[in-house]
């Protein structure tokens, strides 16, 4: 009985780490596969599935965003819902083509509260210790996939990707250029598509948009 209790203790998902589900020397579809049984923090008991990163494996840019929200629970498949078809239209407007880039959030399970029961799912920012869970995540991506360029959305991501000090007003709309766990990465900033649909200028916050993503664009040129 106390062997019993102390491997549940020490269980991977007591550990609150995506590591021990992360495969060495994986492609990107075993990885995918991997990330499918990942259990490596408390989110993942109410989520519908793990929402992997989607698109080119050997695309020129990867789009990390924050974490799935509702829609993209349900059907897999990360920016799908409001704030996904936004960023397509910003995109093409900067000239970057959706179709030719790898999109992917740094935080893989979504997570919530309802405010009564079967009540719609309201989305939940991840804190600093779901960050930190799922980080193994977001770091083996780009390993695989070795973008030109990484468009970082919002806060939680870039976070994820460059430290607790990060501040997207500070660098937005800039190219930084950072080492990513050993590997040296150019990374535009800029805000999450989804403040741009709760902005009370949405027309001035698009643009901004757009203008961020145009930086993007022009660095890929």
């Amino acid at each position: 009985m106390a062997a019993s209790r102390a491997r549940a203790a020490h269980s991977p998902e007591d550990a609150c780490t995506a590591e021990p589900f992360v495969p060495r020397h994986a492609d990107l579809a075993a990885l995918r596969v991997a990330a499918a049984g990942c259990r490596g923090c408390p989110p993942h008991r109410d989520a519908t599935q793990t929402v992997f990163g989607a698109g080119d494996a050997g695309a020129r840019v990867m789009l990390v965003g924050e974490r799935p929200g509702d829609q993209e629970d349900r059907q897999g498949r990360p920016f799908v819902g409001p704030a996904g078809k936004l960023l397509d239209r910003a995109l093409a407007e900067a000239g970057v083509d959706p179709g030719e880039a790898y999109v992917t959030n740094a935080v893989k399970h979504f997570e919530f509260t309802r405010s009564e029961p079967r009540k719609r799912r309201i989305h939940k920012p991840p804190g600093l210790r779901g960050m930190s869970a799922c980080g193994p995540w977001p770091a083996a991506e780009p390993a695989l996939v070795e973008p030109e360029l990484i468009v970082v959305f919002g806060a939680t991501a870039g976070k994820a990707l460059l430290g607790s000090s990060f501040r997207v007003t500070e660098v937005r709309g800039t190219v930084l250029e950072h080492e990513i766990h050993g590997r040296p990465e150019r990374l535009v900033p800029t805000v999450h598509p989804s403040s741009v649909l709760r902005a009370e200028d949405r027309e001035g916050a698009y643009r901004g948009l757009v203008s961020d993503l145009g930086v993007a664009a022009r660095a890929l040129a």
